[in-house]
């Protein structure tokens, strides 16, 4: 008996998922996975072979799934790729309390419809349309592919179709990082091999209005650089005394926030510019100090370019930020001290990286003793690990003032290797076979990208296209090897071909995130299945 494969079902099922308020880190992130685990034991597969749906725990509590079904006696395995967690609510406002229940939250917005974007309103009006958090991203990649292991579970494909559902994808993605592990640990337990990893992660539009179709060969990189600027401290009557953390930051922030320089072309897809994810100072009571200390982090996306690349074009950026700096101390102080008054004090700014200045504290105080004080962090460590980036920093920082102001330049997790499938055979074949049968059986046109934008965890499964070594990041990265390591070797392990065909939907991450269900419940689940099974008959040729 199917159940997971008409338009209806599939929308009933989408419902109860999002019905889950999995918000990273939360309790119902770990039941929407115990759900999963409930509506899959009670299949008569997996009653005759339970060992082939499994929990798999992360070592903070949480936990993924995976879903095998196995043809027989074959090796050739298809991975689904699909997350659970979602972001928050928030900007829902009024309408948090249907943020998690599509169908009420779609009959409310009817209400109040001028309340809309024009273009939200009219997808609304056509009655197309679902709205939700994670209805797009991404529960309706999750149904659809629950309806594929369905089909796989009826003996309809002619090899092994595996379904991994991960949390944290929004985060650090550590549900997939865990599930490299687990996934090594099954191909080997049942013989199998990894042909290729589908994702399910949802069209993104290139620009608002774009009404194209897409499905993508890749997925991007993205890297989360950050600043540790160390002033000066002086008292706010003595302004010209020192130099101000929270300038210096702000001068950084007009050099990096949606500087064309960092957009990387490759053929016809560019990558979004920088944007700030982050920045503050780092004081924390209230005095007439300045602070001495502030952090910005940007998101920085790439496609084939190296890690040193982006470093030369950060650090580039820190000059620009530093003349400026200089500059608009001496302009502002020429307009406050009058005659032969001068400042004791004369700027310049040192511009390490992370790397440079952890040598520079072992050149005074010695290696034992600089790791004796990071281990110290390390055994008291109470934050998240961006905050615990930043605080491994400004200790080094702290230990070299001397030197200050200063800007250092590191990095923090996550960090998403920029991968590509796009000149493999099978994904090519793959690729066409979709648009092929996307264009004869509904009319409907698919054009390949080689990068999804949206990051996702085919990130850590899918070959890398950058000729960086993991090194030049970790070297610049403070939390690595304190506490926060990456799984280089199981993920060298596990690489396979990889390729996301997922829904159509429109504004991830916004209180107007909504869903088209026609494509999505009725035409996608038909081109995929066309896919999977021509994939198969591809590798017996």
């Amino acid at each position: 008996m199917t159940v997971w494969q008409t338009k209806d079902q599939l929308t009933d099922l989408l419902c109860s998922l999002v019905e889950y308020p999995s918000i990273t880190n939360s309790n119902e992130e770990i039941a929407i996975i115990e759900y999963l685990y409930y509506i899959l034991e009670d299949r008569d597969y997996y009653k005759k072979r339970p060992g082939h749906l499994k929990l798999h725990p992360l070592d903070d509590g949480r936990q993924l799934l995976t879903a095998l079904v196995k043809k027989e006696d074959a090796k050739e395995t298809l991975v689904l790729i699909s997350h659970v967690d979602v972001v928050g609510i928030e900007d829902y406002g009024s309408y948090q309390n249907l943020a998690f229940y599509p169908r009420e939250l779609t009959q409310e917005l009817h209400k109040n419809i001028e309340d809309l974007p024009k273009e939200a309103a009219r997808d609304l009006e056509s009655g197309k349309w679902l709205f939700g958090r994670g209805i797009m991203d991404m529960k309706a990649g999750l149904t659809v592919h629950l309806s594929l292991l369905e089909k796989a579970m009826a003996g309809e494909f002619d090899g092994n179709i595996m379904l991994v559902a991960v949390p944290d994808e929004e985060v650090n993605s550590e549900g997939m990082l865990a599930a490299l592990p687990a996934l090594a640990e099954i191909r080997d337990k049942e013989e199998l091999v990894y042909k290729a990893a589908l994702n399910g992660e949802p069209m993104f539009s290139k620009y608002p209005g774009d009404s194209a179709y897409y499905l993508y060969t890749g997925s991007i990189g993205k890297t989360l650089p950050g600043f540790l600027c160390y002033g000066k401290e002086t008292h706010a009557g003595e302004p010209f005394g020192g130099l101000n953390a929270n300038l210096m930051v702000s001068y950084l922030a007009q050099e990096m926030e949606l500087n064309e320089a960092f957009i990387e072309k490759v053929g016809e897809e560019r990558t979004p510019p920088p944007l700030s994810l982050m920045q503050r100072d780092l004081k924390f009571e209230y005095s007439v100090q300045t602070p001495q200390a502030a952090v910005a982090m940007y998101n920085v996306l790439y496609m084939k370019q190296s890690i040193n690349d982006l470093n030369e074009k950060l650090l580039q950026a820190a000059q620009r930020a530093k003349a400026k700096i200089i500059n608009h101390y001496h302009h502002q102080a020429s307009f406050y001290l009058e005659g032969t008054q001068t400042s004791a004090f004369h700027p310049d700014i040192t511009i390490l990286t992370y790397d440079q200045l952890y040598k520079e504290a072992v050149d005074r105080y010695g290696k034992m003793e600089v790791d004796r004080r990071q281990n110290r962090l390390v055994n008291l460590r109470a934050q998240g690990d961006r905050d615990f980036s930043t605080t491994l920093v400004q200790s080094l920082a702290s230990l070299c003032k001397d030197i200050s102001p200063m800007i250092v330049l590191f990095y923090s997790p996550p960090f998403y290797p920029s991968v590509s499938s796009h000149d493999d055979p099978l994904i090519q074949h793959g690729a066409k076979i979709a648009m092929d049968y996307a264009k004869e059986t509904y009319g409907e046109d698919l054009e390949v990208m080689e990068y999804f934008t949206g990051l996702s965890d085919l990130s850590f499964i899918g070959p890398t296209s950058s000729t960086s070594s993991l090194s030049d990041l970790t070297k610049q990265m403070p939390i690595h090897g304190n506490g926060f390591e990456w799984p280089v070797e199981v993920m060298e392990s596990i690489t396979m071909p990889i390729i996301n065909i997922g829904p159509l939907g429109r504004d991830p991450h916004q209180w107007t995130e909504r869903l088209e269900l026609s494509y999505s419940f009725d035409k996608l689940p038909k081109i995929l299945t066309h896919v999977i099974h021509e994939i198969f008959k591809k590798e017996k040729v």
